[in-house]
């Protein structure tokens, strides 16, 4: 099972790269156990397994940020080793990585990012800026971007042109080889379509690219084979025309996995929460408008889908439920029928309203804490006596609620950050239910969380429901809106132009109404 099927091996003096028997420990966890990978100039190669499964540490192998020497195994660039001892010396062999947190610096300009280290200068060591914004200007037509000034600062563009910025950076380093890490996770529809034209034209052009991403028909539009890792093991090679998004699946998870939304009757109540023209200012222009008069009602036991396109309003919409909305914002909201003041994310728990955030690195975790730890600060006094935190108690809880939840790491004291994005996402939701709210909201709850994850969210968001926690769940990606909810609202320009029971809903449906477009609901 973990070697390579002989019908997928490439030739070694046909390959760009070649990874013999990479091996890379952590305090004596193995991470990566003797994967090879290949790759051709002008192929993409997929790489897919489950969070944790090393598709990363093995990457920053690759790339030098593990330093030769750090790791077992051997790395060839066209059949020559490659002893890198830092990511420029990686990058000097031709390769680079696209990080799926973007490495952009917001107040530099976009040309002073693509050139970053790498300054084009003058005599006297002065920076060219007229040669560096004409070869800026070349390399962002060169791939085809439109709409980018060259002299403004990254910070004026969205996520999807700032992945666009990094791919131009990426081969103003003249790289062979590109690494793509969940290159889509913060990406429309339509910026998705043009990174897709992009990855092909490279390959075109000879480049040779490595792909990493959960959205598996990502992988079988773009790439030519699929590797698999599981556990640190390289589970298998083959062409992607040999292969199906549901067999790529199995070969991530070591099983089949069943219907991903696995509906289980559950009685839906009376209102718990109700949120009455609820409006949010803009943080940068308060004249503007980011939630526009919403009032929505959860009863218990329900799950209220959340649906619209980029911008919507949609997380503005539920930070200010919670009482996160970072600027100014009004409504009134009743829980069991009572006004609730809550002006922020402590007030909210005490009134039995608890948030999962749409950014976890960012708002869900506390990243060198401990994942216990993690776990438990939401009711930190639940373990104190007179002011003094009892050990053994909060340690029996961490325990409890990580076995609970399937929480995997080594051990309850190991820095949150070192997990994977599944487990990181299924602590912060352990904590956020340790409280036992009443309301549970749920933004983005799946954003990079592999698919056996998502299998074990979407079962807990059944069962809390069946417990009767009103749930409200956010997403952008209309099958799990669907799949989860027993009723949905449509938001465009921070306004709701849509509330729709689940019954029979299309995904047309709710983008005809996110869109504003004349359509049939027949349950409308």
């Amino acid at each position: 099972m973990g070697t390579e099927p002989q019908h997928a091996v490439v030739d070694g003096d046909a390959c760009l790269l070649r990874m013999r028997g990479i091996s890379k420990s952590f305090a004596g966890v193995v991470a990566v156990d003797g994967v090879d990978l290949q790759v051709r100039a002008g192929e993409c190669l997929g790489l897919c397994g489950e969070n944790g499964a090393g598709k990363s540490t093995l990457m920053k192998v690759l790339s030098g940020v593990y330093p030769h020497g750090s790791y077992g195994g051997e790395i060839l660039i066209d059949g020559v080793p490659l002893h890198a001892h830092s990511v420029a010396d990686s990058e000097r062999a031709g390769i680079a990585i696209i990080h799926q947190e973007l490495m952009l610096v917001p107040e530099l300009s976009v040309t002073e990012n693509i050139f970053l280290g790498r300054e084009i200068r003058r005599f006297g060591g002065r920076m060219d800026y007229p040669a560096m914004h004409q070869r800026a200007e070349a390399l962002l037509r060169e791939l085809g971007i439109d709409g980018i000034k060259v002299g403004q600062p990254v910070l004026y563009y969205g996520s999807g042109h700032q992945q666009l910025i990094e791919i131009a950076k990426a081969l103003g380093k003249q790289a062979r080889l590109i690494i793509f890490d969940e290159p889509s996770s913060s990406l429309t529809a339509t910026e998705t379509r043009t990174l897709l034209a992009i990855v092909a034209d490279l390959k075109r052009r000879g480049v040779a690219c490595v792909y990493i991403s959960h959205k598996l028909d990502e992988v079988a539009e773009v790439c030519d084979r699929v590797t698999v890792i599981r556990d640190g093991r390289h589970i298998g090679t083959q062409p992607m025309a040999e292969l199906d998004t549901h067999r790529i699946v199995t070969m991530m998870v070591g099983r089949e996995l069943g219907q991903m939304f696995e509906r289980k009757p559950h009685a839906i109540g009376e209102v718990v929460l109700e949120a009455s023209h609820v409006t949010c200012l803009d943080v940068v222009n308060p004249r503007r408008k980011r939630v526009d008069d919403v009032s929505l009602q959860v009863r218990r036991g329900e799950i209220l889908g959340i649906a619209g396109l980029i911008g919507a309003g949609r997380t503005e919409l539920v930070s200010a439920i919670y009482g996160a909305y970072p600027g100014t914002w009004q409504g009134e909201l009743r829980i069991d029928g009572k006004p609730v003041r809550v002006r922020s994310p402590q007030a909210a728990v005490r009134a039995g309203l608890c948030m999962v955030p749409e950014d976890r690195k960012h708002h869900g975790i506390v990243p060198l804490m401990g994942v216990g730890p993690n776990i438990t600060l939401s009711v930190l006094g639940h373990y104190a006596r007179a002011g003094v935190i009892d050990g053994n108690r909060e340690a029996h809880a961490f325990h409890h609620e990580m076995r609970r939840l399937n929480v995997r790491a080594s051990s309850p004291m190991l820095p949150i950050a070192s997990l994977s994005g599944g487990n990181q996402q299924k602590a912060v939701l352990t904590r956020m239910l340790l409280p036992e709210p009443k309301v549970l909201i749920l933004d983005e709850p799946t954003r990079g969380v592999d698919v056996g994850a998502k299998q074990e969210i979407y079962r807990l968001i059944f069962d809390l429901a069946a417990r009767g926690i009103a749930i409200i769940v956010v997403s952008s990606e209309m099958p799990e809106v669907l799949g989860l909810s027993d009723r949905v609202l449509v938001m465009a320009d921070g306004r709701v132009c849509g509330d729709f029971i689940n019954d029979g809903l299309r995904q047309e449906d709710l983008l005809a109404a996110a869109l504003a477009l004349p359509h049939r609901i027949e349950n409308a």
